[in-house]
């Protein structure tokens, strides 16, 4: 198992990178050179690979699996981002998201409105017809299935098209797949640091947990990439090949569906469903709801236990479970061969009041004991940045994550 890094750095940036990809992958390749090729289609608007005229305007939906957000980007006639007022791009969100109304197509979409509207009065309405408008959608919808999340992304599209003026078409509202999430979040990272088209070990890797799925995407060698195992059909491959910049690189990319934070947390609630929970804070008794099912939640009179809740975590990542390749990570996944592509891993998102710190794997552990020594009453002083709603689960929330990064990866 390869479980030495560099350096971990926590990222906490001002936009989110999957979304922002989508339209930055013209300024990424080389407008003589550049090729992005891969077994996927990526979601790249061809408005956006011409040459453009001056304020040319994208509009993209992130459909998360905890909320919804829209990113409205402002480009000039070379695609580099211009600022939209003083911001770089317009960001806003609500919650909760679309997969929250599995029942109602027309109340998920519904949800988008305030979104929408804001992005109507940002964008100007002369430049609106030639303005493209994505909606990815990711894990919580995935979770769904097909007949269930095509109700819902039928309903945004008609949204969309009765409700703006916004260019779009019903290929461009659609589930990102796990492998997409990941790559796109890798190309956006090194993008941003300068790292595309340097040789492969000259990138990072990223981590990106997110509420239903949690994503990892480094660099590999391409004698570890002519060694990658077949995935099971149906299953996305392990390796996307693409030539970023005149560089090919060979990404390592696996998205583990049911194990983001919020999966996690139904997940550990039911591995003792009945009894107290040794990873929720003392003083709260209540349910936790995720994927249209209950669960009771008590915490133990003497509070949260550290110790026992990793006992929980572990075995939820399943990490001992049987693995038929030398290298693997949890759940009998293949972890890529290891390799200088991974000695750095980006995770996000932690604390927004900081850009980017560095960190190890004690500072998460550290992080953990402090919260699962905290009772409820407590920690709403302790953390009053924490949303409410999830002090509970603050303890559990972070031994996860500890344990994800150190057993898991």
């Amino acid at each position: 198992m390869h479980r030495c890094r560099r350096g971990i750095f926590v990222i906490s940036l001002p936009l989110v990178l999957v979304s922002l990809f989508l339209f930055l992958i013209p300024c990424v390749l080389s407008r003589n050179n550049g090729v992005l090729s891969s077994n996927r289609k990526f979601l790249v608007p061809n408005e956006l690979q011409t040459d453009a005229s001056p304020d040319r305007y994208a509009v993209i939906f992130d459909a998360g699996s905890s909320g919804s957000r829209v990113h409205g980007f402002r480009f000039d006639e070379d695609l580099e981002l211009v600022h939209i007022g003083n911001e770089l791009q317009l960001f806003e969100q609500v919650w909760p998201g679309l997969s929250s109304y599995a029942d109602n197509p027309q109340e998920a979409a519904d949800s988008l409105l305030p979104l929408l509207e804001k992005a109507n009065e940002v964008v100007p309405k002369d430049v609106q017809p030639d303005t493209p408008v994505k909606v990815g959608a990711t894990a919580g919808l995935r979770m769904l299935g097909d007949e269930t999340s095509e109700k819902i992304l039928q309903a945004v599209r008609d949204l969309l098209k009765s409700k703006s003026n916004f260019k779009t078409k019903d290929d461009w509202v659609t589930v990102l797949d796990g492998s997409q999430e990941g790559s796109y979040l890798w190309v956006a990272i090194n993008y941003l640091l300068k790292n595309v088209g340097n040789d492969y070990s000259k990138t990072v890797g990223v981590v990106d947990l997110g509420g239903g799925s949690v994503q990892m995407a480094y660099a590999i060698s391409e004698a570890d990439a002519a060694n990658a195992p077949a995935n099971a059909q149906g299953e996305d491959p392990y390796v996307k090949e693409m030539s970023l910049k005149g560089s090919k690189y060979y990404i390592y990319v696996h998205s583990y569906l049911n194990y983001g934070l919020l999966a996690a947390r139904a997940e550990i609630l039911g591995v003792d469903k009945d009894a107290e929970n040794p990873c929720i804070l003392a003083g709260y008794d209540g349910v936790y709801s995720y994927g249209g099912i209950d669960y009771k939640v008590t915490a133990p009179s003497s509070g949260s236990n550290i110790i026992k809740c990793r006992k929980q975590a572990l075995k939820v990542l399943k990490v001992n479970e049987y693995c038929p390749y030398k290298d693997c990570t949890f759940g009998g996944v293949w972890n890529g061969g290891g390799g200088s592509g991974q000695n750095t891993m980006y995770v996000g998102f932690i604390d927004e009041s900081e850009r980017v710190v560095e960190a190890r794997p004690l500072d998460f552990e550290v992080a953990a004991l402090g919260a699962c020594l905290t009772t409820l009453e407590d920690a709403k002083s302790k953390y009053p940045k924490v949303d409410p709603n999830d002090l509970p689960y603050l303890c559990m929330d972070l031994v996860y994550q500890y344990t994800l990064l150190v057993d898991g990866f």
